[in-house]
């Protein structure tokens, strides 16, 4: 084929921007986000769980840390990251099993997981904050 016919006419950058993903997408996506977050965060959690373990001194210095406000962020970004990974994680062992593969319940299941990971996380952010 000519190389300026339509169907070889190829775009010359991608808008990603302007890409309307569905919320099935969506969820798939930041499944995989919160799980490398949660992944690059470990060694943060490793630090503070070893910090509250050592001896009554670092438990005190622990108490600090994570009474600061910016420190109650990330860790409520965190049981979000974690809680949120859970919920997905769970519609895709129930996907990999062939439940819910049809598109008006795979939609369901997609806003399933963000409402009950956003409700989970602001139940147990009051309960911790």
């Amino acid at each position: 084929m000519a190389e300026g016919s339509v169907c070889c006419r190829r775009p010359k950058h991608l808008a990603v921007w302007q890409i309307r993903l569905p919320l099935p997408g969506i969820v798939s996506i930041l499944h995989r986000v919160s799980g490398a977050g949660l992944f690059l965060l470990l060694p943060f959690l490793i630090c503070l769980l070893d910090k509250s373990l050592l001896d009554r001194a670092s438990f005190e210095e622990f108490r600090e840390i994570v009474a600061h406000p910016l420190a109650k962020l990330v860790l409520l970004g965190l049981l979000w990251a974690y809680l949120y990974h859970f919920c997905a994680g769970i519609r895709f062992l129930f996907l990999d099993i062939g439940k819910g593969l049809d598109l008006p319940c795979a939609r369901k299941s997609a806003g399933a997981v963000v409402v009950a990971s956003l409700t989970l996380t602001a139940v147990m952010g009051w309960l911790l904050w």
